[in-house]
């Protein structure tokens, strides 16, 4: 199973929404997919169609209480995926996992051997807390959402700086998969620049797709579909198909062992 975390420490910048449509759209292309929701608001899983009073075990029972992700994650109404859902109870994890010796390897350890999956996306919370780094020890790579602005660009340079530290301290494996460019507008010569800049200093690391900022998107998880279900012929839905069509071609070698 390949394990890719979406993180950004910044809100508002699209981890959410990539995950629940990159998600729909690989499973959509024949993966059997989990996605897993780890930030305690718990958007992903609404997003996803499942309502609070519908979660019953979650990421909190799989991190605190050790509990088994095959009896906790539940069937969506998206064939192919599969969600582990977040409740409010994760919002107070982190606190009852900083005196364990082996609290950053928590999901980690739930996600060994053979689980029937052939992709894991982690829905990471805005932080750079405990939940994120469970989810960057447990990954195989990371799928950084970037948006077009200014205060962005420090942004990633903090992030980057935190993979470079989880590589040296728990997961010598994690590689960064790629950055995505959201809430892109064309109108705006400042999207423009930062998307310059962002490629001029990571070149083929960031995707040649970008996500634009689109009505459509926004409205799809008030209705509790994804976008690409809610309406698929929209631009961001055109544009998060592309995305997972490219994701799929930079994992080539993984996808046949899967």
């Amino acid at each position: 199973m390949i394990r890719i975390a979406i993180a950004n420490q910044k809100g508002g910048v699209g981890k959410t929404t990539t995950a629940i449509n990159v998600s729909t759209a690989l499973a959509a292309t024949g993966w059997k997919t989990l996605m897993i929701d780890l930030d305690p608001q718990g958007n992903a899983s609404t997003g996803i169609g499942v309502s609070a009073s519908e979660r019953g075990a979650s990421s909190y029972d799989v991190l605190v209480d050790r509990a088994p992700v095959s009896e906790c994650a539940m069937q969506t109404k998206i064939p192919g995926l599969d969600l582990l859902p977040a409740t409010v109870d994760l919002s107070g994890a982190e606190v009852e996992l900083v005196n364990e010796d082996d609290r950053a390897h928590r999901l980690q350890d739930a996600l060994r051997g053979d689980l029937g999956y052939d992709v894991c996306l982690i829905d990471c919370p805005p932080s750079l807390g405990l939940l994120t780094l469970n989810a960057l020890t447990a990954a195989d790579t990371l799928l950084v959402p970037l948006q077009c602005e200014f205060f962005a660009l420090e942004g990633l340079s903090q992030l980057l700086q935190t993979v470079e530290r989880v590589q040296q301290r728990f997961n010598p494996e994690l590689g960064i998969i790629g950055i995505a460019l959201t809430m892109f507008d064309r109108r705006n010569r400042l999207t423009d620049q930062v998307a310059e800049d962002v490629r001029s200093c990571l070149g083929k690391l960031v995707f040649e797709t970008t996500i634009p900022r689109n009505v459509r998107l926004s409205e799809a998880p008030s209705h509790g579909v994804p976008a690409l279900i809610y309406d698929h012929a929209c631009a961001g839905s055109r544009a998060y198909m592309a995305l997972a069509r490219e994701l799929i071609t930079r994992l080539p070698e993984k996808r046949k062992a899967a």
